[in-house]
């Protein structure tokens, strides 16, 4: 991989881990429209770590309240209804079900769910459950109001993020507004949860960095660049769900679900 196509794929990666257009989506289909190879899933776990660590610095001063709250709660029971330290328990909780996922289904991610086929498929499916969810009127509830079920619903949902195509942020943000929270507070749930399975899983995959031809510094430079504009990224969309619907984000995977399958159609580029 050429130093070029680390910064592009970069840039792809910080912009489209936290929009509701996936990530690994666009990790697949943008190396096929310019003819590069496919990074693999081991660099786009990989690179995901800077993005994380972009989560990490915007909510700093919520994740040290939240573990703080957590380890009191250990040894405190009053503080055991805290939100703070609920929500520490929420985010453990609503991450064992992609961790669970992840390693039983980890040769079908690598290899059979990077068909850009099953992408396109879940572009548009995924666009229109979106639709949908941001048809439900009723977005009253906000992160104060989270419970074990909510959570654990939450969490199973980012499980279908396993899946490129789907996106964790739009998987996540969906769930929450079926359950009635609003655009922001779901995206803010969602976010923090991405922390857990994210890091575990570019830990996990860091092993295998230098496989498929993706040497170390090409992954280490484009970690880098998607740190910086995942920064961007995540200020922006928390001011853009204030006020707006993710409605323009629908009308973007379905249309380019359909451009990817009309390039398959008209073998532009190559499904595997």
């Amino acid at each position: 991989m050429s130093i070029l196509e680390a910064v592009v794929l970069g840039i792809v990666q910080g912009l489209t881990e936290f929009l509701p257009i996936s990530s690994s989506g666009h990790l697949r289909i943008v190396p096929a429209l310019f003819g590069w190879d496919d990074p693999g899933a081991a660099f786009t776990a990989v690179i995901q770590l800077g993005t994380m660590a972009a989560v990490v610095i915007y909510f700093w001063k919520d994740l040290w309240r939240i573990a703080g709250a957590w380890l009191a709660s250990l040894v405190d029971r009053e503080r055991r209804s805290d939100l703070d330290a609920r929500m520490g328990w929420y985010l453990i909780v609503a991450t064992v079900p992609i961790a669970v996922f992840g390693l039983l289904f980890s040769d079908q991610i690598e290899s059979g769910a990077r068909d850009l086929r099953l992408i396109a498929s879940t572009l548009i499916l995924f666009g229109l459950i979106m639709l949908w969810a941001e048809k439900v009127d009723a977005r009253r509830k906000t992160m104060e109001d989270i419970d074990t079920r909510d959570g654990v619903t939450i969490g199973l949902a980012q499980s279908f993020a396993l899946i490129p195509g789907v996106s964790r942020s739009g998987s996540t943000i969906t769930a929450g507004l079926f359950l009635g929270y609003s655009r922001a507070d779901a995206a803010r749930f969602s976010f923090l949860l991405s922390i857990p399975a994210v890091v575990l899983s570019g830990l996990y995959q860091l092993k295998d960095i230098g496989d498929g031809g993706v040497g170390v510094a090409p992954t280490v430079i484009a970690a880098i660049v998607s740190f910086v504009v995942g920064y961007a990224a995540i200020a922006w969309l928390l001011r853009w769900l204030a006020g707006h619907s993710i409605v323009v984000f629908v009308v973007y995977r379905v249309a380019l679900g359909l451009l990817v399958f009309a390039l398959l159609a008209t073998n532009v580029i190559d499904a595997r």
